[in-house]
């Protein structure tokens, strides 16, 4: 089971481009890690005063995640991006509905992450089984037609659904924030 991290960074006044550049450069090296999975930077809007940079990290399990926040690849670039921030990064583990809707701060209300799944799940549901089921309705048994109709959800969820909707209602789904938590997993 993947293991999804979302870390917060607050970027020194006038180090901003320096510290995209040099996180670029090291994302590009941290894939060598086999447990690297995926990488994403998080900006602050445009014009805004705001210095706080989100990292999605992805690892393929716990101890991938551990062996590369203990490597030697890691602590040089942490040695490094300390030079371009301030105070401590926050790490946050992201589990089960929070993974879906990952942001460097704190995830939304659970009720909120509910209603757009369940929101995305509906139709998602009643179209997959319709295509699927010319295909395979009658040539298997009904267990395995569900088992299909159900990993076709969650492929469709996974790349279109739920990354589609998660953008459009990010405004809704997060409203005003709070500060990210305090250090924790990582």
């Amino acid at each position: 089971m993947s293991i999804h991290v979302a870390i917060t960074r607050r970027v020194r006044a006038g180090c901003e481009a320096e510290f995209q550049q040099a996180l670029r450069e090291f994302f590009s090296t941290s894939f060598a890690h086999s447990g690297v999975m995926g990488a994403s930077l998080l900006v602050p809007p445009p014009g805004s005063d705001a210095r706080e940079y989100g990292i999605l990290r992805t690892f393929r399990n716990e101890e991938e995640r551990d062996a590369f926040y203990d490597s030697p690849m890691f602590k040089t670039w942490d040695e490094r991006a300390r030079t371009m921030t301030e105070g401590e990064p926050v790490y946050r583990r992201l589990d089960g509905l929070e993974a879906w809707f990952r942001s460097p701060g704190p995830p939304p209300p659970r009720w909120k992450m509910a209603l757009l799944t369940w929101l995305a799940v509906w139709p998602v549901s009643m179209i997959v089984s319709a295509l699927l089921a010319p295909l395979f309705g009658q040539l298997v048994p009904k267990f395995i037609f569900a088992g299909v109709v159900a990993g076709g959800i969650v492929i469709v969820l996974t790349w279109a659904a739920m990354p589609l909707l998660v953008r459009i209602a990010r405004p809704w789904l997060h409203g005003s924030r709070p500060q990210p938590d305090k250090p924790g997993d990582r």
